[in-house]
């Protein structure tokens, strides 16, 4: 018996667009799960029109879409039609998740919603992310608000966390609030069927991007409960070095969490006086003292180029690391050691490389690695071979618009 992927043999129905459930629905195909995605004929995902792009002779296909989308199928259907409605009631009785991350009650009215999905197959897991949560019970005055993962970023108060004390909130890397929320939506998964094996029941997996940020942001949340602290961006409180430093050709990223690793630094620098220097013997002082720190660092860091920088810093069990560019990271040894980018070829535009799901199973054979489908490849073949649909009835319902190929 070949050893497979932990998910093979789990099919998943994905009702998504944009960025938090394809990223969802990714990680469950590089599990080994066959993902059907649902896309509107003709249209599509969105991000399949947004860029940047790649291009070769004439073809272009969007690298958002390329990253998110890989080792899937693509259906293109009209659900919103009477046929497309039973094709989509078909699907769900032969599969074990769905994935969705539409408008808030797009699919619930339409007859498609949770409870009826489930009153068709009571094993299928119903996987929802929306902005502020939807599973009953638990709704709030927000929860029929359609989100970005800004919004969720701003109101977990990841955003005033991020940035200078004398500027404006800033965001951070675009899409962080819906990869962590297709992570975390992946993870209940998980463990969905996980119950099932022992209960042989579905469920629901209720994914809120607000919920989801606050998690993230739980040092916020733990130090304003317990000390009554109200942390602000650019102003340490507890623990000070940390941050990025300038060497003489780049930055370094640096954590000093206590006094024995304080006590290192300065020793390497030659300047043990500070260890017991009243405006740097604590972490809570020196968060005080952060320019006079500073100065200090920078005057030190000055004399030594990043690289240089980075192994004194270690070799002194001070753990530190480059401020990496996308250059950088493509030409790390670590990064080719383990394998962090994976290559997808694609019929049109040629082989790109894209992050690698994590983590490493020592059991499991490597990822697939089947580019993101073209819009309604896999439509016929779905619907015929997983449906039992006769051809000619395929070909009514391509020439009805309910579905392309």
């Amino acid at each position: 018996m070949s050893v497979q992927r932990p998910l093979s043999g789990i099919r998943v129905i994905g009702f998504e667009q944009y960025m938090a459930g394809p990223y969802c629905t990714m990680l469950l195909a590089d599990a080994g799960a066959e993902v059907i995605k649902i896309e509107r004929p003709g249209v599509g995902d969105p991000r399949r029109s947004m860029p940047p792009f790649a291009e070769k002779d004439g073809h272009k296909k969007a690298a958002g879409f390329m990253a998110y989308n890989r080792n899937k199928k693509s259906l293109t259907l009209d659900f919103r039609t009477a046929e497309g409605k039973r094709i989509v009631q078909g699907l769900v009785e032969k599969s074990d998740v769905v994935v969705e991350n539409l408008r808030p009650g797009s699919l619930q009215r339409l007859g498609l919603g949770y409870l009826d999905m489930q009153a068709i197959n009571a094993r299928l897991i119903y996987a929802v992310i929306s902005g502020f949560g939807r599973l009953p019970g638990y709704t709030g005055p927000y929860s029929d608000r359609p989100a970005f993962d800004i919004v969720s970023e701003a109101m977990s108060g990841i955003m005033h966390m991020v940035g200078f004390a004398d500027k404006p909130p800033s965001w951070t890397i675009y899409g962080m609030s819906d990869i962590y929320s297709g992570m975390v939506t992946a993870y209940g998964i998980m463990q969905a069927l996980f119950m099932r094996e022992r209960t042989g029941e579905g469920q629901m997996v209720d994914s809120s991007m607000y919920d989801n940020m606050l998690s993230l942001n739980e040092s916020m949340m733990a130090l304003h409960s317990v000390a009554g602290q109200s942390p602000k961006r650019g102003q340490p409180r507890n623990a000070y070095p940390r941050g990025a430093f300038q060497t003489n050709d780049g930055y370094i990223a640096v954590n000093v969490p206590d006094n024995r690793i304080w006590k290192r630094w300065c020793k390497l620098m030659q300047r043990t006086d500070l260890v017991d220097d009243p405006r740097s013997d604590s972490g809570t002082t020196r968060s005080l003292n952060k320019d006079f720190i500073d100065s200090v660092i920078e005057s030190w860091l000055a004399g030594l180029g990043r690289d240089e920088a980075v192994d004194l810093l270690n070799e002194a069990g001070i753990p530190t690391g480059p401020v990496h560019t996308a250059e950088d990271i493509f030409a790390c040894p670590q990064v080719k050691a383990r394998g962090s980018l994976m290559s997808l070829r694609d019929k049109d535009v040629g082989e790109y490389q894209f992050a690698r799901t994590v983590p490493h199973l020592s059991a499991a054979p490597d990822l697939p690695a089947q580019p993101a489908p073209d819009l309604g490849t896999n439509t016929r073949e779905i619907l015929e071979q997983l449906l039992g649909y006769e051809s000619g009835k395929v070909d009514d319902l391509i020439a009805q618009g309910v579905v392309t190929e």
